[in-house]
């Protein structure tokens, strides 16, 4: 695969979970509870992962090294859970564009840090001049975007 490809991708997998908090806020309110969609939604989760993996990858697992995982790994499903009460209480109120705009820039500073200091075994890329020039770009257009949606 190209790179091109790759970013293609990624966009559509962004595209993809913009759709997730109208969705799950459709869920609460018909489920009326937060916390009973957020439960339906990570279980519709679960079913598809382990189908995937029953279908493609069951052949490469080794249930073995789970007790040699470092204790961190649990902020992946933690941060999942999050995700999703967050998108149904937070997103209502601010929009799904001013919400995700949050998102992103979150995540952009999160992964600048992350990369910058290596933490969970990625290489480490040093902040530069440029990198934090993009940043202070990505909180412009946080601002912008909220200044739209007065």
């Amino acid at each position: 695969m190209t790179n091109a490809l790759f970013v293609a991708l990624a966009f559509a997998i962004g595209a993809c979970v913009a759709l997730q908090p109208p969705i799950n806020v459709v869920m609460a309110r018909t489920l009326a509870s937060p916390w009973l969609a957020v439960s339906v939604s990570i279980a519709i989760s679960l079913v598809l992962a382990l189908t995937m993996w029953a279908t493609w990858g069951k052949a490469q697992a080794d249930f073995s090294q789970i007790s040699a995982l470092p204790w961190w790994v649990v902020i992946g499903g933690t941060v999942g859970v999050f995700f999703v009460i967050g998108g149904i209480a937070v997103a209502p109120v601010l929009g799904i564009a001013m919400f995700f705009v949050c998102v992103v820039a979150g995540q952009l500073f999160a992964s600048t840090l992350i990369d910058h200091f290596g933490a969970f075994g990625a290489q480490v890329k040093p902040i530069d001049s440029v990198k934090v020039i993009g940043l202070v770009l990505v909180l412009i257009g946080v601002a912008l975007v909220r200044r739209g949606g007065s």
